[in-house]
């Protein structure tokens, strides 16, 4: 018997998830660029924090290039020749999505010993301490992420077809429980780092408090107190709906569910409306980076000042 149900979802991968993700590519890359390409040729000595945001950068950078990929696999029905580059764009899609909560936890907690120490005489906050942090948080994503790389592998393997159909995480099938992985990833990769950035925020608002009989100007001690409060919001609004829909997602088609095809379809449209949401962040981040540090964003502009002079000044002489 015919559903009305089905179809759905091609329907919003093909006219949501595709124009979502060129949209997004469009408005994220020049501003994650433009960072990039500050730090290398504006900013000569560089902080711990400038380590954290430039690992962010470049983490958001790499995986707005995956998304015209994406954007023309979901309006041509997700089919691939080449399985390789399905593996690759999710690997990278989920390496993202979790390194940029964790380098904000690294950034915040950055702001909250540079109020507590404002000598910078902590050790966490020396530039080659900060790099053996970014190490070891490359390594602890690429672990979380491990797992899912096998499932696709064996996913794409057992679909034995000459154009596969590159399925999203919520969507795998394998030897290891995708029940039970989610969730560890959603508990290990999310909700743990997000009550981080909460302490952080709680932690920064009670040495605000303390200064505040002791320091007279309160405006550059409050930035850092609003940009990791921000943060915090950020993820949680855009990271929640995501997660929390992947896990009914998996949970759907587990053998003990019981639900009929129209609502696993509706649970599916509604886990892919937030997919999209969730990756929103790379386009947001710029902004953090910006009100991360006053230096940078001095050196950027007056080299940005210096090139359009010069260039003025050519028009001129010719």
């Amino acid at each position: 018997m015919p559903l009305n149900c089905t179809g759905i979802d091609k329907v919003l991968e093909r006219y949501y998830l595709s124009p979502f993700y060129a949209v997004e590519f469009c408005l994220g890359l020049p501003g994650n660029l433009l960072v990039i390409l500050g730090y290398m040729f504006c900013l000569r000595e560089w902080q711990s924090c400038n380590v954290y945001i430039f690992n962010l950068a470049f983490s958001d950078l790499v995986f707005l290039c995956t998304l015209p990929q994406l954007s023309y696999l979901y309006a041509n029905d997700s089919k691939v020749t080449n399985p390789y580059i399905c593996v690759i764009n999710r690997y990278i899609l989920h390496v993202n999505l979790y390194s940029s909560i964790l380098f904000m936890v690294l950034l915040s907690m950055d702001r909250f010993l540079l109020i507590k120490h404002p000598m910078r005489n902590h050790c966490l906050l020396r530039p080659r301490i900060a790099i053996v942090m970014t190490v070891l948080s490359w390594l602890a994503v690429n672990v979380e992420v491990a797992p899912m790389v096998g499932l696709m592998i064996k996913d794409l393997k057992n679909q034995n077809q000459s154009r596969s159909h590159c399925k999203d995480f919520g969507s795998l099938k394998g030897s290891i429980n995708p029940l039970g992985y989610t969730l560890g990833l959603t508990l290990t990769g999310y909700i743990v780092p997000l009550l981080v950035l909460c302490m952080f925020s709680q932690q920064i608002a009670h040495l605000l408090h303390e200064k505040e009989r002791a320091v007279q100007c309160q405006k550059s001690y409050k930035r850092p107190l609003r940009v990791v409060t921000s943060a915090t919001v950020m993820f949680l609004v855009l990271y929640t709906p995501y997660h929390v829909l992947r896990n009914v997602r998996v949970a759907s088609w587990q053998p003990w569910s019981g639900l009929q095809p129209c609502t696993k379809m509706n649970i599916k449209a509604a886990y892919i409306l937030t997919r999209p949401w969730a990756f929103l962040h790379s386009v947001i981040n710029p902004v953090f980076y910006f009100l991360m540090g006053d230096k940078f964003r001095t050196l950027l502009m007056s080299k940005l000042r210096k090139m359009v002079r010069s260039k003025e000044l050519s028009r001129e002489s010719a």
